[in-house]
């Protein structure tokens, strides 16, 4: 089977506090939109797992959460068939857009199927929690508020017909190293979260929009002064507005007409800032992964 790996961007991003157990507790709303990763999935009948990729510089073993997504099920259910896996990487690694989350969540879903296991998506949520925070995102989709280390989640309802415009420059950052370099005592503005919300139930993009804002963006885009630059080509070329997604260095801007998104996205490309550049659409609950 094919399936989808879709991408998410963070609408707005609030580190609260650092816990005990050296997790940070955390409050976003997230978003997937229409950027994937596709992966083809078959049953084989030698045991193991084979993972192959288009990028040779994605790990094809144990390291990626894709065989290690497989693998849990398969070591679970202890089953004795083999699993091929090959995975088409479209979104850009280390981009704050959960694409090897967003590859596990998909891995999850297509053994689950393949191997008729059925758990439910509540049940495939929680043991991919046991593998990465963004993991259990990823399975449900759409809008939605996360809480806690990012595993409490609360639907919302979807943002507005829009257009979403990605730009990811050269430079790469490990979430990691972003959580490393923020100084919670210095965040004097945080996201206004539940305004975001309130503006979710009422359908306003304006009230969306406007809000959106990341705590990871100051400290990042001064050690790479490309995201501001982004944002800003964005931002001069008609997205209402543009942020950095996640720990970056991916930015986003939104657009109300997919023309303007398109003009912005050829100024992008022409400048050279951005490694990729790609115009989505805001991913709806209710589609299939496949």
């Amino acid at each position: 089977m094919r399936l989808r790996a879709m991408a998410k961007i963070n609408l707005a991003l609030d580190v609260l506090g650092k816990r005990p157990d050296g997790y940070h507790d955390v409050r976003m709303i997230m978003q997937t939109i229409s950027m994937y990763d596709a992966l083809d999935i078959q049953i084989k009948k030698e045991p193991g797992i084979e993972l192959s990729t288009n990028l040779p510089y994605v790990p094809a073993d144990s390291r990626n959460l894709a065989y290690k997504a497989a693998d849990l099920l398969m070591q679970e259910f202890d089953i004795k068939e083999g699993l091929q896996i090959h995975l088409e990487k479209f979104i850009p690694v280390s981009a704050g857009m959960a694409g090897g989350s967003s590859d596990a969540a998909a891995v999850l879903v297509g053994v689950n199927n393949l191997f008729r296991l059925g758990l439910s998506k509540q049940e495939l949520m929680k043991r991919g929690s046991t593998l990465g925070a963004d993991i259990p995102y990823c399975v449900m989709r759409g809008t939605a508020l996360a809480e806690g280390i990012g595993e409490k989640l609360t639907p919302l309802p979807s943002v507005p017909e829009c257009f979403v415009l990605v730009g990811k420059p050269s430079v790469s950052v490990s979430t990691k190293a972003a959580y490393e370099s923020l100084r919670l005592d210095a965040i004097d503005r945080r996201p206004d979260i539940d305004g975001m919300i309130e503006s979710l139930k009422t359908g306003d993009l304006s009230g969306i929009t406007s809000r959106m804002q990341n705590v990871f963006q100051p400290g990042i885009s001064e050690a790479h002064p490309v995201i501001g630059d982004i944002i800003k080509l964005m931002e001069d070329n008609g997205a209402m507005k543009a942020i950095m997604s996640g720990s970056g260095p991916s930015v986003f801007g939104i657009y109300e007409k997919r023309k303007d998104a398109s003009n912005a996205a050829e100024k992008l490309r022409s400048s050279g800032m951005a490694r990729t550049v790609y115009v989505a659409r805001m991913f709806r609950v209710g589609k299939p992964f496949a």
